[in-house]
């Protein structure tokens, strides 16, 4: 098997990018090998304090600095930085991008090799509109409310994306292409996650939302099991062995009669895509 963690070996990147998709991306591009700079504002980055762990986690083997980008201090050593960099990620608004310099215009001229790819909610146009993670699977209708997301899709898939563009660029400059800005747009990251929801798969009376008996989650004695018997051959096998001869099984009853540990044991047996959770 090959082994990506050299992919990016000599490729420097800074990130100016906090929170959760910044860090999530700049994670990324460390694990396929790239050098990696964090420049943080004086305080920090939030997600220090609210999730310590998987912050530290994140920026392992990272370089992390605090400058104040708004002093010619802090600016001369973010550009010194740039200067020997091949990358910068970014998570502002672009209005505030512009007056630190950092705009696309300003980089192409200072820095024409470098690419730049800019985190943002929504793309230009609409850019500095404010926005997070909670509004944006909501406006996408990945919400049941009340009930909160169970994970940061919008932020995780932007920053999936965000690496997958500085890759992109990457291997364009590598062909003789200039340096380039690029736009990723965590609404738009998360609207591909919806796409299932968009086409039906997953809407209420979706064939992957329960409305077929092989692709669903039941009450077992002490917990639950999602079964997804999806594949003829899987829900052939999954009506033979629990069906015990009607022609309609009763499903829900067949889980309820044994316990997670029983229903693990069973899907081992005989290969069923099951799992037992609590």
């Amino acid at each position: 098997m090959y082994d990506l963690s050299r992919t990016l070996a000599g490729i420097r990147v800074v990130t100016l990018a906090p929170n959760v998709p910044g860090p999530v991306a700049a994670a990324r591009l460390r694990d396929l090998g790239a050098t990696v700079l964090k420049i943080e504002p004086p305080a920090g980055d939030p997600l220090q304090s609210i999730a310590a762990e998987w912050y530290a986690d994140l920026h392992r083997g990272m370089t992390v600095e605090r400058h104040d980008l708004k002093t010619a201090e802090g600016r001369a050593a973010l550009d010194a930085h740039l200067a020997a960099s091949d990358v910068l990620l970014t998570s502002s608004r672009p209005s505030a991008l512009e007056r630190l310099g950092l705009g696309p215009a300003a980089l192409a001229e200072r820095l024409p090799s470098l690419i730049t790819v800019a985190i943002v909610g929504e793309l230009p146009p609409n850019a500095e509109h404010a926005g997070h993670d909670l509004t944006y699977v909501a406006q996408l209708g990945l919400l049941d409310p009340p009930a909160m997301p169970r994970t940061l899709l919008a932020d995780l898939a932007g920053a999936e994306r965000a690496a997958h563009t500085v890759t992109a660029l990457l291997f364009a400059r590598s062909r003789g292409k200039p340096g380039a800005y690029a736009y990723v747009s965590l609404r738009d990251a998360a609207q591909t996650f919806a796409l299932p929801l968009i086409h039906g798969l997953t809407s209420r009376d979706g064939r992957l939302a329960g409305a077929f008996a092989g692709y669903r989650c039941y009450r077992s004695r002490d917990g639950w099991i999602a079964i997804a018997a999806l594949e003829p051959h899987f829900w052939q096998r999954m009506r033979d062995l629990l069906g015990e001869g009607s022609a309609e099984p009763d499903f829900a009853a067949a889980f309820a009669a044994d316990d997670n540990a029983t229903w693990s044991a069973w899907a081992r047996e005989h290969d069923m895509p099951l799992v037992a959770f609590a």
